[in-house]
């Protein structure tokens, strides 16, 4: 899909390498290289993206402003939920840019449309579920399982994506000697975006990762993925080792 979120996207890894640069503390590099972003990204969701990552290095509120309105606009043009995701934030923001120019009318605007669009997530998946489980299907996920990312942690909720390349790479770090699976899945109760990474990195659930209390029942597998990898992991290893933030449970 052409709207869907790659992070293999040569605009996204411009973005990706902006975020490392204020990272070590270069905002200037980092601008520049969302300025490239912006000058190279082809379509709505490349300008969506690229100018929000301008509009945080800009030195008065209403280039900010200005930027976060763009940013809005190319994201009102896609047709995509994970995209729809970064609505409330989008929003948010301008509200803010608002507020500071003592607009408050506009700022009231902006906020009632953020808070319109912060419902339950709407994706209608295929959902996958990453695991070294050997499982069968009708078999049900179910939360207090341990964290793959936190020792002793057991994990109130069941994680879970839409989109493949997402849950392989989660079977990859998954716990155990088994086989990776992705399997397909359906969830049993209410969904919630994954708060571990919306917003985080990139407004919104651009990676359309979601949990659930309820458990996820397992109705298919997926056979033909591509793996990540060794090297791949290894990095994901490595970074995942070197966080020091903590999961939100």
């Amino acid at each position: 899909m052409k709207n869907q979120f790659d992070p293999k996207n040569r605009i996204i890894q411009e973005l990706l390498q902006g975020m490392a640069m204020e990272d070590q503390g270069k905002p200037e590099d980092a601008q520049v290289r969302f300025l490239g972003a912006w000058k190279n990204a082809e379509d709505d969701l490349e300008r969506f993206l690229a100018a929000y990552f301008v509009a945080r290095h800009q030195k008065t509120v209403e280039e900010r402003l200005a930027w976060l309105e763009t940013s809005l606009k190319h994201a009102l043009n896609v047709d995509d939920d994970a995209v729809k995701s970064a609505f409330p934030t989008l929003y948010e923001k301008i509200a803010h840019c608002h507020e500071e120019l003592g607009d408050e009318e506009k700022a009231k605007w902006s906020r009632e449309q953020s808070a319109a669009y912060n419902v339950a997530p709407s994706d209608a998946g295929p959902f996958y579920h990453g695991t070294k489980a050997d499982l069968k299907i009708g078999d049900l996920l179910t939360p207090k399982n341990e964290s793959n990312y936190q020792t002793a942690l057991k994990m109130n909720h069941v994680y879970f994506t839409a989109l493949i390349p997402g849950a392989g790479l989660a079977a990859a770090l998954a716990k155990g000697e088994g086989r990776e699976r992705v399997y397909v899945v359906e969830p049993t109760g209410d969904v919630e975006h994954d708060p571990n990474v919306t917003d985080k990195k990139f407004p919104g659930n651009l990676t359309r990762s979601y949990r659930s209390e309820k458990p996820l029942k397992i109705v298919g597998e997926v056979q033909d993925w591509r793996h990540q990898t060794t090297e791949d992991i290894q990095k994901w290893k490595e970074k995942l080792a070197s966080n020091k933030g903590e999961i939100i449970n």
